[in-house]
């Protein structure tokens, strides 16, 4: 019995130290020659290292997340090799040079292979008397004439097979083949238990190498990132709804206003071919109406907002066109022209978007319309909208400048001509009587269905809305 122990070679860069990143075997583990014992860290690459030995292991002299310096012991194995074997045979052996190499290997790591154009095979040693002179074998496999050995000598450590690519050996870089992931053993560990692939972390560390802190922050951009999953009293539309183990997802069934909405929305999309026309305008003096009806006692008690001078626009140009008020009816195959204009407001609520509509519209004053319209918006986001609210709808307005949004193509309420997109209102330069002014300015968008609404009818009616808006006094003279 011999106890070997085995120093840490330099594997063919120069390598002056390296890192035990983790230990194969154990304490008592029995090894065969060749088998993988430790995985070791240059600065340039990981590299399994093999046992020159067949025996039990009996000591493991350096700790995970150790650096050692070449040549140090690093492992203890009891070998059934003769007593009078030294015990630092690779040593020795990791000294040697071929012709034409470039520094010291690791024992038994050839570069290539020999001239009998194959690997040289292990023979059973012999007795001592019995050995030859043989000259050493150098890396590449051909033989040196630089020194013999006495038939006393031991015989030659056994060969070990070529190195084995690194492991974890990636592209750090788009286009390059050579390069490694570079990471010390606790990063690799906090990696491995983080799930996180070092090849896809980016490395900040001098030299190319991954950080602990690139590992952390790779985790946490690529962990998941809540957004509204989870019901509250915020989000309504979700308590009925089924989270996903992961929290990733909830699943709501379609049902209530969303299934009603839509299927109008599908409905009317795919079934009245839309067309929208746009307009820009110069509102300055609708909100200086707004200014001041906001001063007036009459008007104290409801809000007063550049949406309701918007709908009484739309009703006073639905008198002066009135073919857009109208409806496609496709099982009579008829048009049917109202005589009368029951106004949709569409409002979002936290059930979703509701269209009730102001009955018999073209009757009030704007007063009238404004009492409406408070009343109607503050029952639909209350949820208690009944059913013959939202039926027998003649035209729409929907409010998209409420969310700062310029325009946009709304969609038709099914059953209907017309609806109007109203944009936010911004203060930009505007020609105003030949001279450039900050002036209040918005953009009107009208999607007309055009099996009832030609394009020439769609452009005058959202011009006339656009003139009252630029110019409100003219309702005096339309209504």
């Amino acid at each position: 019995m011999t106890t070997q122990r085995f120093p840490l070679p330099d594997v063919g860069e120069g390598l002056t130290e390296a890192e035990i990143v983790e230990w194969r075997v154990a304490v008592g583990d029995t090894v065969a020659v060749n088998q993988v014992i430790v995985e070791i860290e240059s600065a340039k690459s990981l590299v399994e290292l093999p046992s020159p030995w067949a025996g039990t292991v009996t000591a493991l002299l350096a700790e995970e997340g150790t650096t050692v310096d070449v040549g140090t012991a690093i492992i203890e194995i009891t070998t059934d090799a003769p007593a009078g074997a030294p015990s630092d045979a690779p040593a020795a052996a990791a000294e040697e040079t071929s012709g034409e190499g470039s520094g010291s290997v690791l024992v038994g790591y050839g570069t290539g292979e020999g001239a009998g154009g194959g690997r040289r095979r292990r023979r059973a040693a012999a007795p001592a008397a019995e050995v030859e002179a043989k000259r050493p074998t150098s890396m590449s496999g051909t033989s040196t004439s630089s020194a013999r050995l006495d038939v006393d000598a031991p015989a030659p450590a056994p060969a070990a097979p070529t190195i084995e690519k690194p492991m974890a050996s990636v592209p750090a870089t788009p286009g390059s083949s050579t390069t490694r992931v570079l990471a010390k053993p606790p990063v690799r560990k906090l990696a491995k238990d983080l799930g996180v692939d070092l090849a896809s972390v980016h490395p900040t560390g001098p030299g190319g190498i991954v950080t602990r802190e690139d590992v952390v922050a790779h985790a946490e951009g690529a962990a998941p990132k809540a957004l509204a999953t989870y019901p509250d009293d915020d989000q309504p539309w979700l308590a009925s709804g089924t989270v996903s183990q992961d929290g990733r997802q909830t699943r709501v069934p379609v049902k209530s206003v969303r299934k009603r909405t839509a299927e109008a929305m599908v409905a009317s999309a795919f079934t009245a071919p839309h067309v929208t026309v746009f307009q820009t305008i110069d509102v300055t003096k609708t909100m200086k109406l707004v200014a001041r009806l906001k001063e007036d006692r009459d008007f104290a008690d409801v809000r007063v907002t550049p949406l309701l001078v918007a709908a009484k626009a739309m009703l006073l140009a639905v008198n002066r066109h009135p073919q857009i008020n109208a409806s496609w009816d496709e099982a009579a195959q008829e048009i049917v022209y109202k005589h009368y204009v029951n106004l949709g407001i569409a409002a979002a609520t936290p059930r979703g978007l509701v269209v009730p509509n102001i009955k018999d519209a073209h009757t009030l004053d704007l007063l009238g319309l404004a009492k409406a319209i408070a009343t109607l918006t503050s029952t639909a986001r209350a949820g208690r909208t009944q059913p013959a609210d939202m039926a027998d709808g003649s035209i729409t307005i929907t409010n998209v400048g409420i969310f700062g949004t310029d325009t946009g193509t709304p969609i038709l309420n099914p059953g209907e001509a017309g609806i109007l997109a109203f944009g936010a209102i911004r203060r930009q330069p505007w020609v105003h009587k030949g001279k450039i002014k900050a002036r209040w300015v918005t953009q009107l968008a009208l999607s007309v269905d055009h099996r009832l609404v030609d394009g020439e009818l769609a452009a005058r009616y959202l011009a006339d809305v656009a003139k009252v808006l630029e110019d409100p006094a003219r309702g005096l003279v339309w209504g």
